[in-house]
This record gives structure tokens, sequence and C-alpha cells, in this order.
């Protein structure tokens, strides 16, 4: 699969975090072969859980199923750039590669607010590839926020 393949699986998944009042952001895990090995989508407000970012979803559920947390040789796809508390996340599990749609310009950590996969005092290197179907993985939130802000 390409990055627009793989980002296409994880704007199904974030379309999930609507029907929990979430943020829809989703991510989805591949091996090096293509194959998808998990999903995951915001679930805070559904577990009131700060940390059930749609990343951190996705590395449990791919952990669980491999019955491994190291998840070298795979890709994370996610809809906005990954916060600091995913991308250190991202970093623990070993994750190659990071393919993300929406930059977050206030919280990202992938390259627009910090940059921590590529600092070069990292002890574990990731590749990113940034801006993959952006307008649409940023309008879905847009569109979210906006119905939002007319229900209060």
């Amino acid at each position: 699969m390409n990055d627009i393949e793989m980002m296409r699986v994880a704007l199904v998944a974030a379309r999930k975090a609507v029907a929990s009042h979430d943020i829809p952001v989703g991510a989805a895990i591949f091996n090096s072969g293509g194959e998808l090995v998990a999903t995951g989508h915001n679930e805070r407000e559904l577990h009131s859980d700060p940390t059930a970012h749609a990343e951190i979803v996705a590395i449990r559920n791919a952990a669980e199923k491999l019955g491994d947390w190291h998840l070298t040789d795979h890709t994370l796809v996610v809809t906005l750039e990954p916060c600091a508390m995913c991308a250190g996340a991202i970093a623990q599990s070993r994750l190659q590669t990071v393919v993300f749609g929406a930059w977050d310009e206030k919280a990202g950590a992938v390259g627009s607010v910090w940059d921590l996969l590529r600092d070069p005092r990292s002890t574990f290197r990731t590749e990113v590839r940034a801006g993959v179907l952006a307008e649409e993985c940023g309008e879905l939130i847009k569109s979210f926020i906006q119905e939002v802000r007319k229900k209060d």
C-alpha cells in the first residue's frame, strides 16, 4: 500500500471517534509487507482517559495482536501530527516510520512545534513523511469543531 491508501484507512478510523464525541483523529499500523495490523481512534471521551489518543490506541492494539511491544519494521499512519506524548510512545515502541496528514501547529511534536522523532539526541530514529491528504484530514477535524461550537 502507498501512503495515500494507508491514510484512507486512518481516515476511516478517525470517523469512528465522532460517535464517542471525540476529535476525529485516526491511526493505522501496517507491517513491512503493507498489511494492516491494527487501527485506533481517539477514545479520550469514551474512556475518560487523557492518554487514549489514536496513536496510543493503535500502538496498544498492535502490541496486543502481535504479542510484542517492539513495532520495528512497522509504519504508523495518523491523520494529525502526533503530540509529544504520542511521539514518545512512537519512539518507545520502535516504530520505523510515521506518516501523518494534517499539521498540528499548537501541539505537534513531529515537525511543527517540536521534532522529537528526528532530534539528534534521540536514541531511536523514525522516518517521518508529512502532509499526506493533509487537507482532507484537517477538514475532518475543522468540521467536527465547528459542529461542537454550534451546539455550545
